[in-house]
């Protein structure tokens, strides 16, 4: 009989278990440059990472914003072990506030004890539970839910002159989402996207509504039903002085729906052959008037195919620098053209054309369309210091509710920034860590709570003097609260907040608002 061949040992499945040191009851020593350290764990001590997170708190609960989103909430649960409402909405306020964009995050605040019960919490719910959350609330009772607390913190603002700006950004994803759609992705071709179509208050940065759509919806077409139903529903004195948007929006339907509105409205033209032949028309006049920042302005009148009517085109041209480096963007063209007079050496021109309905000089007109570039900074701090980058589910739906989630709490707290600084729209990767992030130790003694805060910012004594003075307005509103509704307060809020953009004007809540309040709203 042979002998039996020995059997090869297969190589071990999976990852093997890490040899785990036993965890140590006393202090660890390390050697440092600075000598040895000894090191201990207090996982039970009440401290947090947001040690003045109080001063943002009571900004939310003074103005009522919080507790009228937690009351308005859709989600019902059955179960008696199921997280209460205050806990869903709270922990998501967290996790948008600390400028999270994954749910996974989620668990780095479950381990603060000192943060949740401020917003009146019991507990932050798992990552998990909060998806699960939202998916029991249906898309278009979650859409009527935000967006009627984004017009909440907006509305009363709109008394006032100003534009809106319109604009679609992509967001890429990675992996089999509902909508995710190859189409245009200009920072990552060929990869699967989300087209977010967002109205924004130019100049304050303040989202008046958003919405998410597949990857190859992101012109006009799909943007403009939400734009017109937005602007049907606000009151003629509430309508914007202007409406921006780039090539995408200069097309004959949008025009033509805001004319029929009588909707002032300022849009970029694509560049047509029709567009292009006018260009090298009007290059060869020399009656060109000045458009601000080195560029020129001519009027004139076209009707290209497809149009309805004539319109106002503002032909715009910048010469280029013999130093400027080559430059293929298609959004900012060079034109070269040959001498125009016997003598004259040729030159290379930057070139574009606006279509508007306002009858103000080129000066003016070239100025409000360049102003409108703001609008892709908020993109840029929406997108990659807040959420819009993140929080991807397999379903549509609930990437809206987030979308609208962290467009309300940018908005409160870009509007609790500028109590800080009036004057400036401050991103929030500099304003967390100056206005929220801190070491914060809580301490009870003789019934009384006490928050002692440590800040490792280099500007740390004029955040203290900023919060102080915040908290000192706080209470002087707090102490007049019994004659003023929470309607009053808010627009008290808000008057002090953009008494830069109000010119120090009040904020007057309408009647209506007030006898709606007294009757019962919010």
């Amino acid at each position: 009989m042979e002998p039996k061949e020995p059997l090869l040992q297969a190589l071990p499945t999976g990852e093997q278990p890490l040899v785990v040191a036993p965890v140590s009851t006393g202090p660890v020593v390390v050697d440092t440059f600075a000598g040895r350290v000894h090191v201990e764990w207090d996982n039970s001590a009440p401290v947090t990472a947001y040690g003045q997170m109080p001063f943002f708190v009571d900004f939310v609960k003074l103005s009522g914003l919080f507790d009228r989103l937690v009351a308005d909430c859709p989600v019902h649960y059955t179960s008696p072990n199921a997280p209460e409402q205050r806990d869903l909405v709270g922990t998501t306020f967290l996790s948008v506030l600390a400028g999270h964009w994954r749910y996974a995050h989620i668990t780095a605040l479950r381990c603060d004890a000192v943060t949740p019960p401020l917003l009146g919490m019991k507990k932050v719910v798992s990552e998990d539970g909060v998806r699960r959350g939202f998916d029991k609330i249906d898309g278009e009772t979650g859409d009527v839910w935000l967006q009627g607390h984004l017009d909440y913190t907006t509305r009363p603002l709109l008394n006032e002159p100003w534009i809106l700006d319109i604009d679609t950004t992509v967001k890429p994803l990675y992996g089999h989402q509902e909508g995710a759609v190859v189409s245009y992705n200009p920072n990552k071709r060929g990869r699967p996207s989300h087209s977010y179509h967002c109205y924004i208050i130019s100049n304050l940065r303040l989202v008046l509504t958003v919405d998410v759509a597949p990857g190859n919806e992101h012109t006009s077409k799909h943007s403009a039903p939400r734009l017109w139903k937005y602007l049907d529903g606000l009151a003629d004195e509430q309508r914007p002085r202007l409406i921006r948007g780039d090539v995408s929006f200069g097309n004959e339907p949008v025009m033509r729906e805001a004319e029929q509105r009588d909707q002032p409205y300022l849009f970029r033209l694509k560049l047509s052959a029709n567009v292009k032949r006018t260009i090298e028309r009007v290059m060869r006049e020399n009656d060109w008037q000045n458009a601000g920042q080195g560029w020129q302005g001519k009027d004139s009148k076209l009707r290209l195919v497809g149009w309805s009517r004539h319109r106002r085109v503002v032909i715009l041209r910048r010469q280029r620098s013999d130093k400027a480096p080559e430059r293929n963007d298609p959004d900012q063209p060079q034109l070269s053209f040959p001498a125009l007079e016997d003598g004259e050496e040729k030159k290379n021109w930057e070139y574009g054309a606006l279509v508007t309905s306002l009858d103000n000089e080129i000066l003016t007109v070239g100025q409000l369309y360049r102003d409108r570039a703001d609008c892709e900074n908020a993109f840029d701090e929406l997108k990659n210091q807040w959420g819009w980058g993140g929080y991807t589910t397999k379903d549509l739906n609930r990437c809206r509710l987030m979308a609208g989630f962290v467009a309300l709490f940018y908005n409160w707290w870009n509007l609790f920034v500028r109590l800080a600084d009036p004057n400036h729209h401050r991103e929030a990767i500099t304003s967390r860590p100056l206005l929220l992030q801190a070491i914060g130790r809580q301490t009870r003694h003789a019934g009384q709570t006490t928050i002692t805060i440590t800040s490792s910012h280099g500007d740390h004594q004029g955040a203290q003097k900023a919060l102080t003075r915040i908290a000192h307005f706080f209470l002087e509103l707090r102490n007049a609260a019994e004659q003023l509704t929470p309607i009053d307060r808010w627009y008290r809020i808000l008057s002090e907040a953009l008494k830069k953009f109000l010119r120090g004007r009040k904020l007057i809540p309408p009647r209506q608002l007030q006898s709606s309040e007294a009757a019962g709203y919010g």
